[in-house]
């Protein structure tokens, strides 16, 4: 039970006072008695009572019902009318003051019991209702998104300051109209119109999501870029009562986004081009390196020729001088040659069939003088059923030409070179596997340099010849030309070179 302050108001003093007795049985506190409308006002302004018992014919100029709109315009508070009247005309004025109760003289103690109860409970649960009401409304005010309610047909319920403001609507203006007309979107880049959120919900009752570059055009033409979600509203039993949009303004975020892209792009470039900046140099530094030796040697023999008196030492300068112009004349053709392959993406390649039994000897024939000088041996193993290749010989020449030379450069006086080759028909398309081995054995550190430009494999015996230090990038990039791959390998004494092609035009 409720314990409650009720004030009541009735003309008759014997009925007030017997009201006032059942209400202490009840356990209700009795805050006064009031015999007319203005005393009525009077006493629930002085004592602000939990209920008021309202009887509706008063003596005075002001009767229940006048009283009781006069003290709800100032208090919240719960009004049970007691009358001896039910006549229509007093019913329909009685209820615009929103009654807790109408109770009909005479009625029996648990009656009025009970309707004391309800009105005190029913008045709390509004005043909570109200509450939360109120604690909603001021969230969704304050909010930094924009927010539209719908009934079930889609119709505009309410929408809080942020909604007003993007979308030009003010609520007055858009309630009761389509969601589709006040919330108007459409696609950044087509232009073309987005259905509305509300409608797709209510019409699948999903939440559901805009896709990216979504528009906002307001009232007055503006566009502005959003992002959102919708869902249903739903009552106790499942069923879709309307829909809840929210959306916000994401300009700013588009354009941090936008300044922040722009930033990593110039950073990567900044990168890049240091990147480039400092290759170039190390280039140019290697490069000039090389370069000025075999000048300088040139211009030491050159001063040794002129002093020379005997014309057999001066015929032994002069065939060291034609050996530093062929190393300077090499290495400058490498060089063009391997900024050749670097810049042109498409090198200009002439396919033809190569019949690989007849190009291999062709190819180390003249290494085989060399190989007899260092003492050392070439297996081939070249398969008499190995089937022709459709690729460029100029640049599968110069491929093994360079792995041979590198292979007989580092291999040791007396050591060995393998040379072998065999088809893959299994895979797709099938392949020539060329691989050349030979014995020496290069550090796990330098293997992931072998292919650069001038990059020399740390204490190796470069007694036979310095070379250029760019056979195995020409190789690389040539390879990649002909599309295929090549790989190093070395251990355990042997260093391997695995080269695999397939025919041009079998290539994707």
């Amino acid at each position: 039970m409720i314990n409650a302050k009720i004030l009541v108001v009735e003309d008759e003093a014997i009925v007030a006072k017997d009201l006032g007795n059942r209400l202490k049985k009840f356990g209700h506190i009795v805050t006064a008695i009031a015999s007319s409308g203005q005393e009525a006002i009077n006493k629930a302004l002085e004592f602000s009572p939990d209920l008021v018992l309202m009887d509706i014919r008063l003596k005075g100029q002001i009767d229940g019902v006048e009283a009781a709109q006069e003290i709800r315009k100032h208090l919240d508070i719960p009004i049970i009318y007691l009358t001896a009247y039910a006549d229509d005309h007093t019913l329909e004025r009685a209820k615009i003051t929103d009654p807790f109760g109408y109770l009909l003289k005479p009625f029996k103690e648990r009656e009025l019991q009970t309707n004391i109860e309800i009105a005190l409970t029913k008045h709390q649960l509004e005043r909570q209702l109200k509450s939360s009401q109120k604690w909603l409304a001021t969230l969704l005010k304050s909010i930094s998104d924009g927010v539209i309610a719908s009934d079930v047909q889609e119709s505009i319920t309410f929408m809080n300051p942020v909604a007003e403001n993007l979308t030009g609507w003010k609520q007055e203006e858009a309630y009761g109209k389509s969601s589709s007309e006040v919330f108007n979107i459409a696609n950044a880049k087509t232009r073309n119109y987005i259905e509305s959120p509300i409608k797709k919900v209510l019409r699948d009752g999903h939440v559901f999501r805009l896709p990216e570059e979504t528009i906002l055009i307001s009232k007055i033409g503006a566009e502005i870029p959003i992002d959102d979600s919708a869902a249903p509203i739903k009552d106790d039993q499942d069923n879709i009562t309307g829909a809840v949009l929210i959306f916000r303004d994401i300009t700013e975020r588009k354009k941090a986004i936008e300044a922040r892209q722009k930033q990593i792009e110039q950073e990567q470039l900044v990168m890049q081009l240091e990147a480039v900046n400092q290759l170039k140099n190390e280039f140019l530094n290697l490069a000039s390196h090389e370069m000025r030796s075999p000048l300088s040697n040139m211009k030491m023999i050159i001063q040794m020729l002129k002093l020379s008196p005997e014309p057999e030492e001066g015929q032994r300068y002069l065939e060291l001088l034609e050996a530093e112009c062929d190393r300077e004349m090499e290495l400058i053709n490498d060089l063009l040659d391997l900024q050749r392959l670097e810049t042109l993406s498409d090198l200009l390649i002439n396919p033809d069939v190569l019949f690989l039994q007849q190009l291999f000897p062709w190819v180390i024939e003249p290494f085989q003088v060399r190989f007899q000088e260092y003492q050392q041996t070439l297996q081939l193993n070249l398969p008499s059923d190995l089937p022709s290749l459709f690729s460029d010989r100029t640049s599968l020449e110069r491929i093994l030409t360079e792995l041979l030379h590198n292979a007989s450069k580092y291999t040791p006086i007396g050591g060995e070179i393998i040379l072998s080759v065999y088809h893959n028909s299994c895979e797709a398309p099938p392949s020539t596997i060329i691989t050349i081995s030979n014995s020496v054995e290069i550090p796990a550190a330098g293997l992931p340099r072998i292919f650069e430009k001038f990059y020399r494999i740390p204490n190796a015996d470069l007694r036979k010849q310095g070379g250029t230090g760019l056979g195995l990038a020409i190789v690389k990039k040539l390879v990649e030309q002909l599309q295929g791959s090549i790989q190093v390998e070395s251990s355990e004494g042997w260093t391997t070179f695995t080269l695999k092609l397939s025919d041009l035009t079998n290539s994707p």
